[in-house]
């Protein structure tokens, strides 16, 4: 037996699969929107595709935070830290990507996006990086604990000397921002894609020279 849904969200969304055929690709994402709760990895893998496409101006949608506010029900800033927490997940967190299937719950999507922070902007050191991706993935504890942990780090570090590789760390996450959000953006001028690809290889190499400096 089917359970009615809850929300206005999943109605509206319920309306919509109606109309659609469910081997579609459109039907899909809705579909996994609707488990948005227990499925978020899948949901910000969807999204990356959609927004990289441009799947969502053949569905009616001038932009892609367009698409996302009316058609999925989600905010702007809540499809960003989606999609950025997967593509963190896909770099640095491959194994626990691979675990999607299995039984045993991910972290919360904003969880991965303090690990995400922790590590490409706010300049944890590898200890404290290390502590506060234990208490997320191997203690599993629940968002606001991790949140808290997260907090006392990035509020105890006045007088703290700047780690080299901090400014570079939170360039490049910029950077892969600023990729995300112009897959949505249309008619943009020529080459964009490569310059940006290009700053992105550049400051990976400049952050790897910093972390990982030549031997004398």
């Amino acid at each position: 037996m089917e359970t009615t849904p809850h929300s206005s969200g999943e109605r509206h969304i319920e309306k919509i699969m109606e109309e659609l055929d469910p081997a579609s690709e459109r039907y899909q994402v809705l579909d996994t929107a609707k488990r948005f709760k227990s499925s978020w990895v899948e949901l910000g893998d969807k999204l990356l595709r959609v927004s990289g496409s441009t799947m969502y101006r053949e569905w009616g949608y001038q932009s892609f935070e367009e698409y996302c506010v009316q058609e999925i029900r989600i905010r702007k800033q809540t499809a960003e830290k989606l999609t950025l927490a997967y593509r963190f997940m896909e770099r640095h967190e491959p194994a626990l990507l691979a675990r999607r299937d299995e039984p045993r719950p991910l972290p919360d999507f904003r969880t991965v996006d303090l690990l995400r922070q922790a590590r490409e902007e706010k300049g944890f050191s590898d200890e404290e990086y290390a502590t506060l991706r234990k208490s997320a993935v191997e203690e599993e504890r629940s968002h606001p604990t991790v949140l808290k942990r997260f907090k006392e780090v990035t509020t105890g570090r006045t007088g703290v000397p700047v780690d080299p590789a901090t400014p570079l760390k939170a360039s490049l996450a910029a950077a892969h921002r600023l990729d995300t959000s112009l897959r949505g953006v249309a008619n943009l001028p020529g080459g964009y894609g490569e310059q940006l690809a290009g700053l992105i290889g550049y400051l990976e190499g400049e952050l790897e020279k910093v972390v990982t400096p030549p031997e004398s």
